[in-house]
C-alpha cells in the first residue's frame, strides 16, 4: 500500500496542475515537468468548471504510455473526487503551491518546501532551457529552433584516432628509428650516431560521415537535425555531411559556413528533393559506389538520420548496409520515432538495416543528440 499526501480542492490551475503531477509520480507515473507546464497551458484555456475537460487535458498532456491510464484514472478520481481507489490511501493536508520560471540570471534552487502557518508551501521551479532540451522537435517553433542550435553550436566532438600509414617523429624509444634524422645529427657530432632519433605511426582523428533523411516523412525532424549536422561540421575536424531522399546530395560545402543562416539557405538550395520522397537503399548505393567505398566511409563513423521509412526494395537496402559495415569502423543509425511508447523497428527499411547498425539510438530532442555526440566520440 502506498501512502501519498494531494492538496485539498483548490483553484488555481497552477496548484492543480503540480499538485496532480506530484501523485502522478507518486503512483508511478514518469511525468517530466514540461508535461505539467502543457497540463497548466490546457487547464488555464478550458478552465476549471468541466470535470470531462480536465480529465482529458490531463490524459493528452501527462500520460504518454498507455499502459499508464488505468493508473492515471485512478489518480484523477481520488484527486479530483476525494474517492479511494484500491491500494491507494488519500490524506489531503493544506497545501500551497508557487510555479516559477527559471532565467538565465536567476540560479538560484528554491525546491525545499517551507512551512507556514497555513501548511507546507511548494516552491516548484523549472527552467525554460531544460524544457526546451526535452521536447520533441516535431512540436518546435521556429524561435525555439533558433534556440536549440545555439546549444548545439556547444556540442563538443571528441574525435576518436585511427592508426595511419604515416609515420613521425617520435620523442620517445621506439622500435622505428628514423635513420634520417639520426645521421643528419651524427653531422654535427663527427659523424658518430651519439644521438639517435625514432619514428612513431601517426595516429589521425576518425572522419565523421553524416547521412540526413530529408523526405516528407522527416520533414517534422529533418530542420532540427540540419541544424544539427551544421553544428558538426563546424565544430568538429574531417566531417562530411550528406542529404538522402531519392537522390544523394552532399552539403558538406554548404553548411561549413559559421553563419547559420547562410548555411540552412545554401544547404536548402542544393537539396532538390526536400520533403519528397525515400529511396534509401538507391542512394546509399550512390553513395557506396562514388564516395564510401572509394575512401570516404574506410575506417569512419557513419550516422544515418532517418525513420527508416524506404519505398525502395529492404533487400537492396540491406545490401548496401553490408558493404558500408565491412569498411567503416562504426554505423550508427539515429531514428527520431524510437522514442515512441510501443515503437518496434517494422518498417522494412528499418528491419533490414538494423542487423548491419551497431548503435541505434533515438535522435527527437536535443537531449537525444547529446547522447548521439557522446556515441560518435567514444
Amino acid at each position: 500500500m502506498t501512502e501519498l499526501l494531494v492538496a485539498n480542492p483548490i483553484n488555481d490551475p497552477h496548484q492543480i496542475a503540480v499538485a496532480f503531477g506530484r501523485l502522478l509520480r507518486g503512483v508511478g507515473l514518469g511525468v517530466p515537468v514540461s508535461r505539467v507546464m502543457s497540463f497548466v497551458e490546457a487547464l488555464g484555456l478550458l478552465g476549471l468548471q468541466s470535470r470531462e475537460d480536465v480529465y482529458w487535458a490531463g490524459r493528452s498532456t501527462l500520460v504518454s504510455d498507455p499502459q499508464d491510464l488505468v493508473a492515471f484514472d485512478r489518480a484523477f478520481a481520488v484527486f479530483w473526487e476525494g474517492k479511494s481507489a484500491s491500494g491507494i490511501v488519500v490524506e489531503l493536508p493544506p497545501i500551497s503551491v508557487t510555479l516559477a520560471t527559471d532565467t538565465a540570471e536567476d540560479e538560484a534552487d528554491h525546491s525545499e518546501p517551507v512551512e507556514t502557518p497555513a501548511g507546507p508551501t511548494l516552491r516548484v521551479r523549472y527552467s525554460a532551457l531544460e524544457t526546451l532540451r526535452e521536447k520533441d522537435f516535431a512540436e518546435c517553433s521556429d524561435s525555439e529552433l533558433n534556440e536549440l542550435q545555439r546549444l548545439m553550436m556547444d556540442l563538443r566532438f571528441t574525435s576518436t584516432k585511427r592508426p595511419s600509414r604515416r609515420k613521425i617523429s617520435s620523442k620517445h624509444r621506439t622500435r622505428l628509428p628514423d635513420l634520417r634524422r639520426t645521421v643528419r645529427r651524427a653531422l654535427v657530432t663527427g659523424g658518430e650516431p651519439i644521438h639517435r632519433e625514432f619514428l612513431e605511426m601517426d595516429r589521425r582523428p576518425r572522419r565523421l560521415v553524416l547521412l540526413l533523411d530529408v523526405s516528407g516523412s522527416m520533414e517534422p525532424y529533418a530542420r532540427a537535425l540540419v541544424r544539427f549536422a551544421h553544428a558538426t561540421v563546424v565544430g568538429r575536424t574531417r566531417v562530411e555531411a550528406f542529404a538522402i531522399g531519392t537522390r544523394l546530395t552532399r552539403i558538406t560545402r554548404e553548411l561549413s559556413s559559421r553563419d547559420p543562416d547562410a548555411a540552412l539557405r545554401a544547404a536548402s538550395a542544393a537539396v532538390a528533393d526536400w520533403s519528397g520522397g525515400t529511396r534509401l537503399g538507391a542512394t546509399l548505393r550512390e553513395f557506396n559506389d562514388s564516395w564510401g567505398l572509394r575512401g570516404m566511409a574506410r575506417g569512419a563513423i557513419v550516422v544515418l538520420l532517418s525513420d527508416g521509412w524506404d519505398r525502395g526494395e529492404p533487400e537492396v537496402l540491406a545490401e548496401q548496409m553490408e558493404r558500408l559495415h565491412r569498411v567503416s569502423y562504426r554505423q550508427v543509425w539515429v531514428n527520431p520515432l524510437k522514442h515512441t511508447p510501443g515503437y518496434a523497428p517494422l518498417a522494412r527499411g528499418m528491419a533490414a538495416a538494423l542487423p548491419h547498425t551497431d548503435e541505434f539510438i533515438e535522435g527527437h530532442s536535443f537531449e537525444s543528440l547529446e547522447q548521439l555526440a557522446a556515441v560518435v566520440s567514444a
